[in-house]
């Protein structure tokens, strides 16, 4: 079995516009939260959302390839052409058929949707555009980011909703393990800040209707209403060790388990006792031959809804018994909101950041949680030594996904 190690980040949020901005964010504990731009949301029952600020897609790629392409794929090239470059993946130096691409989408492009949908009630027919299809489709994000870089390896588009950037990078990881490719570049990328999706979300009652920023994504408050949603891209260079080592490349981290399970419960609702979440931490935990007591840090998925909130609470104390109460546990959708496809990638990234610094960033807006939610789910920042983090992904449909990396030993 081949070690898959992380080599480059590449990163579009809410709070910056690369892993520098983002992290440094992350420490700052700025939040993203703020009125909804993308369209007039004045009817709208739900008024904030966590967009991307100030994203020109054209310092990322040429004109004319950013008129063929929507912002969700805009967001998913620019934060692979920074992880490229921070890995320093040079193309002509590499075999082009062992460079993939897992780069998922939760919902493609709902913008494309609306505009064309408007145009074919208005217009007609025949004055639907000729591109909206290959604009519109998920798997569009890991075909542009393919096509940009030269990547013709193997080329996945993993759709789990919430799940998708978690099972994207995981895929990945499987992939070179099993020596289908020596480099990845991997994540997950979405922008559905638009009228159906938040018309479509609050109807569903999964987002905040707080007008609060500082209130609005509470994950494991007592008080939390919903998720923000979110918006953005996060990409990783995943890269078999030795052919990283090879190249002299610079090593984040170690990835060392994915796991995996299903719900099989209900279309939105986690399964109550949690043990679909629990059986795909232990299945990471597993994967990667790391015992329970070694793990002191969780990047939660940690929504701010109720049901995702307690649930997932529970299925941390089915895997991890009495030591849960000794876990850090903490959720980046308080600063960044729920980024769909992209939620997993990002934390991933989050993740990468905290082992590298030793230091395990503050659930900003937690005050108070409720008497089930006894765990430390850090409303405090901590340095410490972190030397391995869990990530987890839970997806409408059921769908459950956990990572875990670890510090790089030789």
């Amino acid at each position: 079995m081949r070690r898959v190690v992380v080599t480059g980040l590449g990163a579009v949020t809410p709070i910056g516009n690369s892993v520098e901005e983002f992290w440094n964010s992350i420490k700052q504990e700025k939040i993203g939260f703020a009125p909804i731009t993308r369209f007039d949301a004045t009817d709208y029952k739900v008024k904030l959302a966590a967009e991307v600020k100030d994203f020109d897609p054209e310092k990322y790629m040429d004109k004319k390839a950013a008129k063929r392409m929507e912002q969700f794929c805009q967001f998913a090239v620019a934060a692979a052409g920074e992880a490229m470059a921070d890995a320093g993946i040079d193309m002509e130096k590499e075999d082009p058929y062992r460079v993939g691409c897992s780069v998922g989408s939760g919902v493609g492009s709902l913008q494309a949707v609306e505009r064309e949908h408007s145009r074919l009630t208005e217009k007609g027919p025949s004055r639907v555009g000729p591109l909206f299809v290959p604009l519109m489709i998920s798997n569009m994000a890991a075909g542009n980011v393919s096509i940009q870089f030269g990547l013709k390896g193997k080329s996945l588009n993993v759709v789990t909703a919430c799940a998708t950037g978690t099972n994207s990078i995981g895929e990945a990881f499987r992939s070179i393990q099993y020596g289908d490719a020596d480099v990845m570049v991997a994540g997950g990328t979405e922008s559905a800040v638009t009228p159906i999706s938040i018309a479509g979300f609050t109807s569903l009652t999964a987002l905040s209707d707080c007008a609060d920023p500082t209130r609005c994504s509470i994950p494991f408050d007592k008080d939390r209403s919903g998720f923000v949603m979110g918006e953005g891209a996060g990409v990783v260079i995943l890269e078999e060790l030795e052919h990283a080592k090879k190249r002299g490349a610079h090593i984040y981290a170690e990835v060392l388990g994915y796991g995996c399970s299903s719900d099989a419960y209900h279309i939105t609702s986690p399964a109550e006792d949690g043990a679909g979440a629990a059986r795909a931490m232990s299945n990471a935990l597993e994967d990667g031959n790391i015992a329970t007591e070694a793990v002191t840090y969780i990047n939660a998925h940690g929504t701010s809804t109720h049901h995702n909130d307690l649930f997932e609470t529970r299925a941390i104390k089915l895997t991890f018994g009495e030591h849960a109460k000794d876990l850090k546990i903490n959720s980046t959708k308080s600063m960044v909101g729920h980024l769909l496809g992209a939620a997993g990638a990002v934390e991933f990234i989050a993740c990468v950041k905290e082992l590298q610094e030793g230091f395990i960033h503050r659930t900003v807006g937690l005050q108070e949680s409720d008497e089930e939610l006894d765990l430390n789910y850090c409303k405090q920042s901590y340095t410490e030594d972190v030397p391995y983090a869990l990530s987890n992904s839970l997806g409408f449909g059921g769908h459950n996904a956990s990572i875990l990396i670890g510090k790089y030993k030789d």
